[in-house]
């Protein structure tokens, strides 16, 4: 069932024209964002949520959970997230919402001046409305942010590792920043699919930019070192520091079966012995 009858379903009807002007002129005028394309979004964005309005608000169910509002709330969701995408704040994005009840308000004092009572009725209900609706663009907009900051971690993680080939059957996987167990997933997949695509049989994992290495860090370097050996390859540790090698023996990690180099120089120097290739130094006259 609907209720056509009620007051703000009837100020959207018949002032919808007014309320948009009204509305989008208020929101631009609250925006730093000024320009042709912007204002065209908006105007198409509050017309679309009038009309859609129109008929949620004539429900007589008024949670905007209900199955009236679905067409108000995917509206909503499409605006939040193209908002996280645009950069706004989660303020100017609810403020889409709020500006509204200005104009709506205005309406109602005018339409119900001569009963208070229905007047107090009315705004409580259109104000907790929109508060609702308000929200729930909040809600949609930080799920959208999490989503966005989530990804863009998953990428800088996959770019902060990247494993390059030094030489044939010799990888090199230089490590920056401080390895958790969320990273080193990511440097022990990266690492083995690259020796599946490459076949190599060396894979010097360098940490001279790994700023500290404790218990945490040495275990996720075994564990990488361990997967690496069952596809084939072994491993070099280039990068120990004195300072890290001292943490090492401290912590009584376990690396005698591992190479271990000062450099990546020297590492890579192991690995094409370890290969039979050899570089020949030409001297100039």
């Amino acid at each position: 069932m609907s209720n056509t009858n009620s007051p703000l379903t009837q100020i959207i009807v018949k002032f919808e024209k007014e309320l948009l002007d009204e509305w989008v002129k208020g929101l631009l005028s609250r925006s730093m964002r000024r320009d042709a394309a912007t204002e065209q979004e908006l105007t198409r964005y509050c017309a679309q949520f009038l009309n859609a309005m129109k008929n949620a608000a004539s429900a007589d169910d008024q949670s905007i959970d209900g199955r009236e509002w679905e067409d108000v709330r995917s509206l909503l969701s499409e605006i939040s997230k193209t908002r996280v995408r645009q950069g706004f704040s989660p303020i100017e994005t609810a403020n889409f919402v709020f500006s509204l009840k200005q104009p709506l308000f205005q309406r109602l004092r005018t339409m119900l001046a001569d009963k208070p009572a229905d007047l107090a009725t009315e705004t409580w209900n259109v104000s907790t409305l929109f508060d609702s609706l308000g929200l729930f663009t909040v809600e949609v907009y930080q799920q959208t942010r999490e989503q966005v900051i989530l990804r863009q971690q998953q990428e800088l993680m996959e770019l902060s590792t990247p494993v390059v080939q030094l030489w044939q059957n010799v990888l090199a996987l230089p490590l920056i920043g401080t390895l958790d167990s969320a990273r080193t997933q990511v440097v022990m997949e990266n690492l083995l699919q690259k020796i599946i695509d490459t076949g190599a049989a060396i894979a010097i994992i360098d940490i001279t930019g790994v700023p500290t290495v404790d218990t945490l860090v040495a275990q996720h370097l075994l564990k990488t070192i361990a997967a690496a050996r069952l596809m084939g390859a072994d491993c070099i540790i280039s990068g120990i520091r004195p300072q890290i090698a001292q943490t090492i023996v401290h912590l009584g990690v376990n690396l005698e079966d591992v190479i271990t180099k000062a450099t990546l120089a020297d590492a890579f120097l192991i690995a094409l012995e370890r290969i039979g290739a050899t570089i020949n130094s030409k001297t100039s006259r």
